[in-house]
Parts: C-alpha cells; structure tokens; sequence
C-alpha cells in the first residue's frame, strides 16, 4: 500500500500472532530482495474496551517505532478492503497512544493524530545546557550539526520530530536543502535519545507549506505523515502558519491536509490518500538476528 508515496507492507495479524525478527522485518522491506518499503505495518485484533485494532510499525532497518501517519491512512483503508471492519470511524491502539481514522466518502481518510507534546523530556530530547531563541513564544533549540548550527523546532506527535524551515540554509528554498548531508546526522543526534524524524520545512504562505522528512530508520521518504502534522504545529506555533485553518503540506509524493487549532490539548488532523497496490504472498528466509 502507499499513502503520498510513503509505501508500506502490510501484515494481518488479526487471526493469529506474528513473531518476526527484525532480519524478516528487513527482508520484507528490502526493495531488492524482498518486497520493498518505507514501513511494515502489522494491523492485530484487540480486546481492550472501545479499540476496534491495534497497529504495530517497523522500519526498513527492522526498529519498531511508535507512530506513521501515512501508515495510519493505510491501516483504515486495510482494514475495511479486507472485510475486518465495516465502520468508517475505528479507533486504534499504537504504541503511540490511540489514534481515530475516518474514511471518507471521496476515498481519503482523515486521521486524528492525537495532540502535540511539547516538553523536551517527553519528546524526547535533551535540552540540558542550551539557550533557544524564542519566536513568537516559541523555541527554537540550537543543534550543533557536523560543526554548524542548525535550529530545530522539537516536537512529538507520538513519535519524535525536529523542524527545520530552510530559509535558514540559504536562499535555495527546499530542493536545494541539505536534506541528505544533515538529515541523517541530525536523525541519530546525541540530544534525541531515541533518534529523531528531521523535518525540512519550507513556508509559501500561512496555509501552505512544501515539506521534506529524513524518517528515522527509514531515510528521506516521498512523505511523512507525522513530520506533516509536526511541521505544521511548529509552523502555527512559530508565527508562520494559520491556526484553526486547513494548511496543504506539498511532500515529494503528494499532499497532505493538516489542521490544529492551536491549543496544547487540540488533536492535530491529517487528511490525505491511501491506496492498495497489490497483494501477494512471499517465503520468508529463517529467523535472524
């Protein structure tokens, strides 16, 4: 399946459990050898009052983490093509927390993606010993990158994310950001414990923004719909972007709708495509490290 182009195998684990290792998870995602994709989702049958499934995502390197927004697009769309559902509303159990996709009657799916979290210990990130500069009473956190300094805004939205608008890089807006030089020094910087999604943001107007995300165990993908919804409340946060209005996010793979109202406790929506593209069935090499 693929949602914006950030594509995914799909595993249902609804009728009985699936105990991979993370060398299966690599070799489903191995776009030479295996299947090939950003992610592996594993949608599971729930018994907990009130959630309809559970979903599990692993990472191409085989790092299981705690939130994919596009994945989550996909998840619904799974779920009701292959007859496990009928609803158009479910509520499912990450990792995460709990997450609530719509299907819409155009085909898309709306995806309430929880509120932002804020406070570095529970981002997580390490802010001991640095001095951000506020805008709009914001912070923006220093980064001491490959020996330059690059500022982040740091947020989670289940999982951990730092945005950065390129106007900071230069005046060649986002295709020519250094995307692949600091994205990947950025993702396993010593400050973000659990490493981090590196967000490149670049702002064309209050409602509209293009975007390009270094996913953590992933690499660059053609969209992220988390670094979407993170990017965006950083961007209303920071003065730069509307609240309470619909805001298109441009990714490489497509666009995504964000929409956050601005306050700490209101969840962030993202609204976008998601789509099968096949189904098939693979042998698996033996467990692995």
């Amino acid at each position: 399946m693929q949602g914006a182009g950030n594509d995914f195998v799909v595993l249902d684990a609804t009728r009985e459990p699936l105990a991979l290792s993370p060398a299966q998870y690599r070799y489903l995602a191995d776009r030479r050898f295996g299947v090939g994709a950003d992610q592996v989702l594993i949608v599971g049958a729930s018994d907990e009052p009130g959630i309809d499934f559970t979903y599990r995502i692993v990472n191409a390197d085989g790092s299981e983490v705690e939130q994919c927004g596009n994945g989550a697009r996909c998840f619904v769309r799974y779920v009701r093509e292959a007859g496990l559902t009928k609803k158009s509303a479910i509520r499912v159990r990450t990792a995460g927390g709990v997450i609530e996709p719509r299907w819409l009657v155009d085909g898309r799916v709306t995806v309430d993606m929880g509120a932002p979290v804020f406070e570095p210990a529970r981002v997580p990130f390490d802010a001991a010993g640095l001095q951000p500069r506020e805008l709009n009473g914001f912070a923006l956190w220093p980064l001491d990158v490959a020996g330059r300094t690059v500022e982040a805004a740091v947020v989670s939205m289940g999982n951990p994310h730092a945005v950065m608008n390129v106007a900071q890089f230069g005046g060649g807006g986002l295709d020519e950001a250094p995307v692949a030089e600091l994205g990947p020094r950025i993702e396993r910087h010593a400050r973000f414990p659990q490493r981090v999604n590196a967000g490149f943001l670049q702002v064309l107007s209050d409602t509209h923004v293009k975007l390009r995300v270094y996913e953590r165990g992933a690499g660059e993908t053609l969209a992220c719909g988390t670094g979407a919804c993170a990017a965006v409340v950083a961007g209303i946060r920071l003065g730069w972007l509307r609240a309470g209005t619909p805001v298109d996010v441009d990714t490489r793979g497509g666009e995504l709708t964000i929409e956050w109202a601005g306050r700490d406790d209101a969840p962030v929506w993202m609204t976008g495509p998601a789509e099968s593209v096949f189904v098939g069935e693979i042998d698996l090499p033996e467990q692995g490290d």
